[in-house]
């Protein structure tokens, strides 16, 4: 199935509430165009050179998005055009990106990562340095605090991964007063974004099942 198809079915079935991120990493400009051109402008990368270079030749529309482990020293490279950072995943990181929006006088928006998989490679806050981080956002004048995003276990057990949504679903209700007008919870990707949707996420990172397997 060509990757405009893809889309095309995945707008078909996605509620209205729901944003599709393309998760385009590794993936060629060709591919993105093709994308682009059939009306996608929310695309996702995971590196930060990477993403640094696609932006510079892809139309300026698109808002991208930066979906990996973000480490602190690459976070100027794309402070000027990031959309919106999903993984921020320490107060050392929310620190920075403040400092990078207050020297390019830009507020960045920003998710913050909870830890909800029973995988110790996930990064994430728990709950306690949760709360700890949206005090923060709440002094830090350059950083917009969105919502909040999560990874679940990457498990064949549908069931676990619900719990594990909707634990994360109970925490961005608890807080979402303090994500602005339209507050955004991003969990589930390919394997599992019916899922997620099913527990409450507004936005999805779609990969593979729109350009194909790595």
């Amino acid at each position: 199935m060509s990757v405009s198809a893809a889309i095309e079915n995945f707008r078909k079935e996605l509620p209205q509430n729901v944003t599709l991120i393309a998760v385009s990493k590794t993936k060629p400009i060709s591919l993105i165009q093709e994308a682009y051109e059939t009306g996608q402008r929310d695309f996702g990368e995971n590196k930060v050179q990477e993403l640094v270079e696609k932006q510079e030749v892809l139309p300026d529309d698109i808002r991208w998005h930066m979906i990996g482990h973000l480490q602190r020293n690459k976070v100027k490279y794309i402070a000027p055009f990031v959309h919106l950072i999903h993984g921020v995943d320490s107060l050392r990181l929310l620190k920075e990106i403040n400092k990078q929006g207050a020297k390019i006088n830009r507020c960045i928006p920003v998710l913050l990562q909870v830890h909800v998989s029973q995988e110790d490679t996930k990064f994430g806050f728990d709950s306690n340095e949760l709360k700890e981080a949206i005090n923060e956002c709440n002094v830090l004048e350059w950083i917009k605090p969105c919502g909040l995003m999560g990874m679940a276990t990457f498990t064949s057990d549908l069931n676990q991964v619900a719990r594990e949504f909707q634990g994360l679903k109970g925490l961005f209700d608890q807080y979402q007063s303090n994500f602005g007008e339209n507050p955004t919870l991003s969990m589930g990707m390919s394997g599992d974004y019916k899922v997620a949707i099913d527990q409450g996420s507004t936005m999805i990172r779609i990969g593979s099942s729109l350009f194909g397997s790595r």
